[in-house]
């Protein structure tokens, strides 16, 4: 792709990342009568197996705190969410994937896995494997935060 070729790493993965989960949305959405956008995956991923509170899943994603809250409600609306009261602190509320919601996000993670497997084909196993790891290493990211900002 000619208009990667002069990216540097941080767009390179900016870009990547865009496209993938455009492609991941799309797939979805095409399958699926129920729209979900990148944002709620992500909110569903965040709760996915556990009920964790609305402000612990705000301070785990890059979304606005208001942003959060309107697309919880979306999410309860098509019914992939329940929020309960959490019974020892009436201030917080607990979110979590109702049985739709669940099914959905785990649909999601086999179209994500068929996804994986044909970048696999394109680039090779080996080379997806070690890409991962690489993502997955420890990069000293918060030390050079600090190293620039300083």
């Amino acid at each position: 792709m000619p208009e990667l070729q002069n990216l540097d790493l941080i767009d390179l993965l900016g870009e990547r990342h865009l496209l993938l989960r455009s492609i991941s949305e799309k797939a979805w959405n095409d399958q699926s009568d129920i729209y979900i956008s990148n944002s709620e995956w992500f909110i569903m991923a965040k709760i996915y197996k556990k009920q964790p509170t609305i402000s612990y899943v705000t301070k785990h994603v890059d979304i606005s705190r208001q942003a959060v809250h309107k697309f919880i409600k979306r999410l309860e609306a098509k019914g992939l969410v329940e929020v309960k009261n959490v019974e020892y602190n009436k201030k917080h509320k607990c979110i979590s994937l109702t049985d739709l919601g669940n099914e959905c996000y785990e649909k999601n993670e086999a179209l994500k896995e068929k996804l994986e497997k044909k970048i696999a084909e394109k680039i090779g196993t080996d080379q997806l494997t070690v890409f991962k790891e690489i993502l997955k290493s420890d990069w000293g990211l918060q030390d050079l935060e600090k190293e620039l900002i300083s």
